[in-house]
């Protein structure tokens, strides 16, 4: 029977939404993600607000693995992997990634979201202390949230070390300090001080935790993420990435640890416990994408060049765009009707760029993020640059 009430309240809120100016546009995509796609009722429109780093989505040897891995094993696994779900593709894979983030072992999960959720509540016992950077991704919140009650959490500001530090020596008693950040923080675009929390971290005896998804593929010279960016491969004690965005961005995600760890959270993850292994298409292709970059590195070199050349056009046409290394440029507007206006003219002249308000931001703190890829070639960008400028 339908729910008056409840109706009466979803109406609301979606009125309230369009009232602000806050609903978000679902574009359908008729093509393949590349620089350029296809939108219906639009046409060709140029993309810069894709996770597609490296360009890896439809890269002819990604597809044609995912393809392989759907003759040899089917659409899915139809079940958890302790069950019957654990095949070989995904133990390549595992190998494969944490060889190339530089940790003993992994385990994949169907997205990084999951890795996140499985992480914290099945390895944190009752008298640690999760210590959480507080502009970490929703997926860390919301993994810590899960820990049970009897584990402290705390939130240390934003890439600051002396409140980071304060936090460690306060809680010396507890048996494991976690330490956990982002490698690339995904609305700011900026990078963690990495080698002064390693430092801290080896200092107070902590964990060291580091969601790498912005990261991976897209820093150090040859793609193996924040940790190479900083040549501290290996000091890293969990690392969490994605391969839904610079590594042939379908979907899944990984925890990259002790083979100890890993081996606990096989037994106990509740995500890999209860939902269904990542599907061999995915496997395959991932993998696939991670032997393009180790055989191409100037796929990342190309990225590299690629973010240095649209930040320069960007400052060079007035706009504020936080200095940062990596692939994704805030341009900060401030007010979120501006901002909203602003991507709304952009993609009327062909260029897809989405602006964030609140509350994915704070209020007062309205941009439009740019996401660079090794795809875009030298006439995608100065296309972008000269709508950029009509603005």
């Amino acid at each position: 029977m339908p729910n008056s009430a409840f109706d009466a309240r979803n109406i609301e809120l979606m009125q309230s939404l369009a009232d602000s100016g806050q609903t978000k546009p679902f574009y359908e995509i008729t093509s393949p993600m590349r620089p350029v796609v296809n939108i219906a009722g639009k046409g060709e429109v140029l993309v810069l607000c894709a996770n597609n780093y490296l360009g890896l989505a439809d890269h002819p040897e990604v597809i044609d693995a995912g393809v392989q891995g759907l003759k040899d094993y089917g659409a899915g696994t139809a079940s958890v992997r302790f069950i019957c779900g654990t095949l070989e593709c995904h133990r390549k894979l595992e190998t494969k990634i944490a060889e190339f983030v530089g940790t003993e072992s992994s385990l994949s999960y169907v997205s990084c979201w999951n890795a996140n959720e499985a992480l914290f509540p099945t390895l944190a016992g009752p008298d640690d202390i999760l210590l959480s950077d507080e502009l970490n991704h929703a997926s860390i919140i919301d993994g810590c949230r899960l820990v049970s009650k009897k584990v402290e959490k705390q939130v240390y500001k934003h890439n600051d070390l002396e409140d980071l530090e304060s936090k460690l020596k306060a809680s010396a008693a507890k048996e494991c300090r976690w330490v956990i950040a982002d490698g690339v923080f995904s609305m700011e675009g900026d990078v963690v001080h990495l080698p002064e929390i390693v430092e801290l971290c080896k200092r107070y005896d902590a964990l060291l935790v580091v969601d790498d998804s912005h990261g991976i593929g897209v820093l150090g010279e040859t793609g193996r993420g924040t940790p190479e960016h900083f040549n501290l491969l290996g000091e890293v004690d969990v690392i969490t990435g994605t391969l839904g965005k610079a590594l042939g961005g379908a979907a899944g995600g990984y925890v990259a640890a002790s083979q100890k760890a890993i081996e606990v959270l096989e037994q106990r993850a509740r995500p890999s416990l209860f939902s269904n292994a990542l599907p061999a298409t995915v496997a395959y292709s991932a993998c696939k994408a991670i032997e393009v970059v180790q055989q191409q590195p100037s796929i990342v070199k190309r990225l590299h060049s690629n973010v240095a050349t649209f930040r320069k056009g960007l400052a060079d046409l007035g706009f504020k765009c936080p200095d940062s290394p990596t692939a994704i440029i805030p341009i900060m507007i401030g007010d979120e009707a501006e901002a909203i206006k602003k991507s709304k003219a952009l993609y009327d002249m062909g260029v897809m760029v989405i602006g964030f308000g609140f509350p994915v931001v704070p209020k007062g703190e309205a941009r439009l993020r740019v996401q660079m890829s090794a795809a875009l070639t030298d006439e995608h960008m100065q296309t972008a640059l000269d709508a950029f400028a009509k603005l």
